[in-house]
């Protein structure tokens, strides 16, 4: 850029100025080598940092943690009793599904193996990724008896099975964008989000979401014609769509969904009102379109704390005129009035004098101003008076 842009600004902008000298500037920012890393390995979301190797079934790169309700086995730490006693271990396979098998009666293994299991039909691979004690407590944190575990772990997978393994997890991406094509073709109004394959190469799981029920069976026979597999078909939500491909919210932080939220529960606006938001669609709204899981977080919160505040139908009396409620701030134990009379202009006064007022107003006694007691004056802004009733009703859950 020139010396000419030194003191150039907005105000220097009109129809007829020549802007070739900013054509050659070049804004966009390079790939960082961590984000090609990831982008370029496709175990990564099998909890593994790069492509297996063939040759061993043990997978050093295999990393607990990247895995949605990724579980720290505390039990390695421990001295005495061997993970070796409970015959069940947790096998992960695509993103955040995980399963529990038996154990064979013959032979060693440790996280990280890469496991033949049992399917239906033929057989998944998949990597152990808990065993012993630990297993035992997160079958009781799922409240699953150890005895209704009926699937087996049949052996480490050999070399001919992880080659198979890699071949397939290759066709994925592929797979998922063939199968968005064709529907499209067929006029059919669905997403196809995400793909998985069975290890063996012979069955695939499709996952899409739809608003309305969708006739699929002609997309199947020109899938299994196309692919030669077996296919099977799951509908998820649009939340559920949000947990499988991640993200980041705007707080900063991984999708609540995609991290460690498995129990999707309804969100409405009314929670938002509760919590003194401001109804824009754009805020309240999450990666998935819907509203924000986290809004409930803190709802019961919120409706203990508003215990303390007055009922808003409550007026305040002065010899100015009476106060009507707006809106409340639980954190700053504030609340907000204006004069019947006149709308354009709030107050905030602390709870305490709130209560007093009420309660000089139950003895018969008015104040003369609701100024004398307010901290703040300032005009009315209608926060949601820009957002119409089908917008907020677009990101409900219905």
């Amino acid at each position: 850029m020139n010396d000419n842009s030194k003191n150039f600004t907005d105000k220097d902008h009109t129809q007829i100025e020549n802007l070739d000298q900013y054509l050659d500037l070049d804004i966009r920012t390079g790939i960082s080598a961590e984000s090609k890393k990831i982008s370029e390995n496709i175990f990564l979301s099998r909890g593994i940092d790069s492509i297996p190797d063939s040759a061993t079934s043990h997978c050093d790169n295999y990393k607990y943690s990247c895995c949605k309700l990724a579980t720290y086995n505390w039990e390695n730490e421990l001295e005495g009793e061997s993970s070796k006693t409970f015959p069940i271990a947790e096998v992960r396979f695509k993103n955040s599904h995980k399963d529990f098998y038996r154990l064979p009666d013959e032979g060693n293994f440790s996280v990280g193996d890469i496991v033949a299991v049992e399917s239906n039909p033929g057989h998944d691979i998949g990597v152990v990724s808990m065993l012993g004690l630990a297993v035992k407590k997160q079958l009781q944190n799922r409240r699953i008896k150890s005895e209704d575990v009926a699937k087996k772990l049949y052996r480490h997978a050999r070399v001919a099975d992880i080659e198979k393994w890699i071949s397939t997890v290759n066709m994925e991406h592929t797979t998922m964008l063939s199968s968005r094509y064709i529907a499209w073709d067929l006029d059919l109004k669905m997403k196809v989000n995400d793909v998985e394959y069975q290890g063996d190469g012979t069955k695939a799981i499709f996952y899409y979401s739809a608003e309305e029920r969708v006739d699929f069976r002609e997309l199947i026979k020109i899938l299994a014609d196309q692919f030669k597999i077996r296919i099977e078909m799951r509908q998820i939500g649009v939340r559920q769509e949000a947990a499988r491909l991640g993200g980041i919210g705007s707080c900063g932080r991984e999708l609540c969904c995609s991290s460690w939220l498995t129990n999707f529960q309804s969100v409405s606006t009314t929670t938002a009102r509760t919590q003194q938001l401001s109804l824009n669609p754009q805020k309240l709204a999450g990666m998935c379109g819907k509203l924000k899981c986290c809004l409930n977080f803190e709802q019961s919160t919120y409706i203990e704390e508003l215990k303390q505040f007055p009922n808003p139908n409550i007026t305040l009396k002065t010899q100015k005129g009476k106060g009507i409620y707006n809106k409340i701030d639980i954190f700053k134990k504030i609340v907000w009035y204006s004069y019947a009379n006149d709308t354009s202009t709030i107050f905030a006064i602390p709870l305490e004098k709130v209560n007093k007022i009420i309660k000089m107003n139950n003895d018969g006694k008015t104040p003369e101003t609701l100024e004398e007691f307010a901290v703040v004056n300032t005009k009315k802004v209608d926060e949601g008076a820009n957002y119409s009733l089908d917008e907020l009703k677009n990101i409900e859950d219905k």
